[in-house]
Formats: C-alpha cells, structure tokens, sequence
C-alpha cells in the first residue's frame, strides 16, 4: 500500500509493455466506436439526402436518446468501478454481482426511459423547434421526429442489456467479443439504412422511419452476439460461469454501488440533460444551426473518439491496479494516460482542423449550413486538447470510487458555467455561432486546471474492494 514518489519521466512516457497492455485494451474500443460514429455519419448523410427538415428531427431525436444512452453507462459506471477492482483483485464472484446488479439498474432505466418519451416526447421535441420556423417546417419536423421516436424505443431494450454485458466484459481487459458484435451490428445497420430508407430493391422507402427500423433491428443482433459469445466462453471470462445459478447480490456490496453509482447516475443524467440544454441554445439561432450542430457533432465524435476510449481505457487499467493495492502504479498509469489522450488529441485535433472545409460537402444541404459547419468543426479542433485532458482527469477521479468529486467536477461545472455562457450569449448578444461555441468551450481550461490539481493531490488512489472480501466467493 506505501506509495513512492514518481519522476517526471515515469508519469510522461511508459516502457514498451505499458504502451502494448494500453493498446490491448484501448485499441478495440477505439474501433468499435469509431466505427459505430462513422455508421452514424453515414446515417446522417442518408438521411440529409431525404432533406434538412427529416435531418433536423433526427438530430433532435438522437439527442433525446443521447440523455438516455448517457444515464445507462453513468448508471453502470458505479458498479463497474467495483467490477474493476474486484477483477484486479481477482473476486470473480464479485464481478458476477456487478453484472447482476447491473441488469437490474438497465431494466429500472428503461421502465423510466419509456414512461418519460412516451409520455413527453411532443413537448420535448418542441423545445428544439425554433420559434421563428415556419408552420409547415415545425409540422413536418415534429411528424418526422415522433415516427423516428416511435421506432427507435424498440432498440432501447437490446442496448440497455448490451451495454450490461460490454462494460463488464472491457472492466476485464476483454474488450474483443464487444467490438466484434459491434462491427457486426454496424454492418447491417448500414446495410438496412440504404435499402429502408432509399427504398432499393424492393424494399418500401421509409425515409427517416427506416433509419430508425435498422438501427433497432442493429442493436437487437448485438445484443445476442455479445450475450452468446460471453456465456459460450468460460475459460475467457470466468466470471460468467455460473452468473445466473442464482442472483444473489451482497447486501453490503448493493448499499456500497448505491452510495458510489447514484452520483454518477445523477452526474450523467445532468450531464447528457446540459448537453441537450446546450444545443437548445444554438437552436434558437434557426434551423440552420441545428443542422450545422448536427453534422458537428457527428463529425467530431469520431475525432473525440480516441480520448474518449482513452478514458475508458484510464478507468480499467488505474482500476485493476487500485484494485491489487499497486498504488503507486495507479498514479504512475494515470498520469501517463493523461499524457497520451492530450497528445493524441493534438494530432487528431490538427487532423480535424485541415479536413474541416471538405468534411461538410459529403452533406445534401445548402451551401450555408455547410459553411457554418465548418466553422463551428474549428472551433471544435482547438478545444479538443482541453477535452481530452478533463476526460481523462474525470475517469483517473472515478477509478478510485470519487464519484461526488467528478459528480461537482463534470455535470456542475457544465451547468454552472458552461451553460449559463451558452444561455446568454446565444440570446443576448449578435455573436455568430463558432464564436459562442469557442467561449462555451473554451471556459473549460479552468476546468483542466481543477482536474490537474485533484489528479496531484492524489484523493482518488483508494482501494475500495479491500475491505469487501466478505463477498462470497463462488463454490
């Protein structure tokens, strides 16, 4: 448990074998991901060929969705964080109770998730419908974004359940099966998007219905990939042999994934809620700047796609170490987790910013709107170092069980500065979109500065599975 004092060599660059174990971990991740955002260009780019209005009402759909994805994996996150430590710590009875604790909070969500779009879906689709859009435009759009709705809760099911599966299976350092079934699922989403929505060889045309009916029927064949493959292969993942025996789940450990998941639930929840809140800024400059965001944001988070992983990545690896009680390891590997996803962001980030003219031409829409794209696509370049450094300072906090401190240090932090500059400047002031993008964006140097001195300080390098020996071991 002593922890020596590092060089600052020993936090910036590791030995060849830290680089090979990040890779086998991050690597997969990085491909599922980025493959999936790139089928969800793809997406985007077929159904902007349908026209702007049917791509706006997606764009406010997915954003919808994005609250309820985000709420799943924050959910998850606080068993997961045990999940990572009991399998560093070698408890594969621990990490079976994860994963049943696990579906059941997947299954308590949808139930929400289902009550709540069902039930509020107009009113929340008319929030991102600009006041200044004509009638017909706000009509069509709404009668676009329901029937997207409409088809898109069937898909919910099998993701909630997947993503149960995928996170244990990655808190592991297996993250093979999750990426296979993706690349799989990404197929056939592509593959029914072009025949659904274009209506090719015989299917009917559904235009943005379509897109919704493949992405579903994508995720339901996911679903049994990941679920088959795991239970077929016990010599690979111990830990589900015997998962469903029994569904027992310790007392002791449900109380502590409460005390530790309800901040990252609520911090997810805010986050992916401030999000939405932040697009609805940007859309009361018209729907022009709603379809800019939306090619933005899909472009980009292919791009953020390496810091993204790199951060799940960061809470597997510090985790498995806290986990065996390497302490000074822990330290040692965040810091040079930290100093990778900055770095690789800068080439990525540099990447972003030369393709940012080019990118928006593979849009059907008005020369304007690709215009404006480009622009904001910048914007997003330049800040991307300072996303990479806090991704990765929030997941090196998490690790350690500090779910309070990332709950003050991720969703607070968006809705107590990032928003109320969004809120201002897109209502009350004549600057153009890129310009109030960079300030909501680039007030997140503070941000880093925070993270910089919580990393340091070292609140976070705990073991919290060391006194949970008491749960059972398997017979």
């Amino acid at each position: 448990m002593e922890q020596k004092s590092l060089t600052l060599r020993e936090c910036l660059i590791g030995d060849r074998t830290f680089y090979r174990h990040v890779a086998v971990v991050v690597l997969p991740i990085i491909v599922q991901n980025t493959l999936s955002n790139v089928v969800s260009l793809l997406d985007n780019v077929m159904v902007g060929q349908v026209g702007t209005l049917p791509m706006s009402a997606v764009a406010i759909i997915n954003q919808l969705l994005f609250v309820f994805n985000l709420c799943i994996w924050g959910a998850l996150a606080g068993a997961g964080i045990f999940g990572a430590q009991y399998y560093g710590q070698g408890n594969m009875e621990g990490v079976r109770q994860t994963l049943r604790m696990k579906l059941l909070i997947a299954v308590g969500l949808l139930v929400i998730a289902f009550g709540v779009l069902l039930g509020a879906g107009r009113p929340l689709i008319e929030l991102y419908i600009s006041a200044d859009t004509t009638a017909a435009d706000a009509a069509a759009t709404m009668e676009y974004a329901l029937g997207y709705l409409r088809v898109m809760l069937a898909g919910l099911i099998p993701f909630a359940l997947t993503q149960a599966y995928a996170s244990t299976l990655r808190e592991s350092g297996q993250t093979t099966l999750p990426m296979r079934a993706s690349m799989i699922a990404m197929g056939i989403n592509f593959v029914f998007n072009s025949l659904l929505i274009f209506g090719l060889f015989g299917f009917p045309a559904l235009g943005v219905v379509g897109a919704g009916i493949a992405t579903s029927l994508s995720r339901f064949v996911e679903f049994v990939i990941v679920v088959s493959g795991a239970h077929r292969s016990a010599e690979r993942y111990p830990f589900m042999e015997g998962v469903f025996r029994n569904f027992h789940i310790d007392g002791n450990l449900a109380r502590q994934v409460a005390i530790k998941g309800f901040p990252l639930l609520l911090n997810e929840c805010l986050w992916s809620m401030s999000q939405a809140m932040l697009l609805q800024c940007y859309s009361v400059r018209g729907i022009q700047a709603i379809a800019a965001m939306n090619i933005t944001n899909t472009i980009t988070q292919i791009f953020n796609e390496v810091f993204l992983s790199l951060g799940n990545a960061t809470a597997i690896l510090v985790g498995q170490e806290l986990g065996a009680s390497r302490m000074t390891g822990a330290r040692r590997t965040a810091w040079r987790m930290i100093t990778l996803s900055v770095s690789s962001c800068a080439v990525m980030g540099t990447l972003l910013a030369l393709f940012s003219p080019l990118i928006p031409h593979i849009y059907n829409t008005e020369p304007a709107i690709r215009e404006l794209a480009s622009s904001v696509i910048r914007t997003a370049a330049l800040c991307m170092p300072l996303f990479a450094f806090a991704n990765a300072a929030y997941f090196t906090l998490r690790s350690g069980g500090k779910t309070l401190i990332t709950f003050f240090f991720d969703s607070c932090y968006t809705w107590l500065i990032n928003f109320p500059i969004a809120f201002v400047l897109s209502r009350y002031t004549a600057l153009s979109l890129p310009i109030v993008y960079l300030f909501v964006n680039g007030v997140d140097l503070l941000k880093c500065i925070i993270g910089f001195i919580l990393v340091k300080k070292g609140v976070w390098v705990n073991n919290i599975v060391a006194s949970s020996q008491d749960v059972p071991q398997a017979d």
